[in-house]
């Protein structure tokens, strides 16, 4: 069941919610599961290290939740939410990155035929878990941490995206407060006419 957007149709409350239909909620949620699976497969459950990639992975979706549905009465929280989630994915990108660093293992260059096929994947509208669970559960943790790397860039580009649009969004129609004021002025003169 889809998440639907909420809304007051008479308030100035614009539409907001509906972060299960953003593409970026969708593969984060990968990149959740797919960490949690990684650590428990190549970390001790003790290591810190498991619970710091968990918690980046949980943070990147979840302030994505979370702007969406602060969207309505705060563009500035909706932003600096989104930015955190895009944060803590950088973050838990480098780790993958020292993990491959430590075993000495390669990052694929961007013309690596994994990274293309990885590229295709994505492509797809409806693509979950399953569509990426032989690169995520491989039995080489060379695949398993290069296309949880590649998930996470898909990740942190549509975010940077999602950034750019709340920034051009902001500024032609600012927040709540501009719309409030707004929405008095117009109440004031219907008001007057009356």
């Amino acid at each position: 069941m889809h998440q639907e957007k909420q809304y007051n149709k008479n308030g100035f409350i614009p539409k907001h919610g509906g972060y299960k239909n953003l593409l970026s909620f969708k593969k984060a949620e990968i990149v959740y599961d797919g960490t949690v699976y990684f650590c428990s497969r190549f970390f001790n459950k003790r290591d810190r290290t498991v619970d710091q990639m968990v918690q980046a992975a949980r943070s990147g979706k979840q302030n994505i939740v979370e702007a969406s549905m602060a969207s309505g009465t705060s563009k500035e929280t909706e932003i600096k939410l989104s930015n955190v989630a895009r944060a803590s994915l950088e973050e838990l990108l480098n780790d993958y990155r020292d993990f491959l660093r430590i075993r000495g293992l390669k990052e694929w260059e961007k013309n690596h035929a994994y990274v293309i096929r990885l590229r295709e994947l994505n492509k797809k509208p409806d693509g979950n878990y399953e569509t990426f669970r032989k690169g995520i559960e491989n039995e080489n943790p060379e695949i398993c941490a290069n296309v949880m790397i590649g998930l996470i860039k898909v990740v942190t580009f549509l975010l940077d995206r999602q950034l750019r649009h709340l920034e051009e969004e902001f500024l032609k129609e600012g927040g709540l407060r501009e719309r409030m004021t707004l929405r008095g002025l117009m109440q004031e003169q219907k008001n007057k006419i009356t």
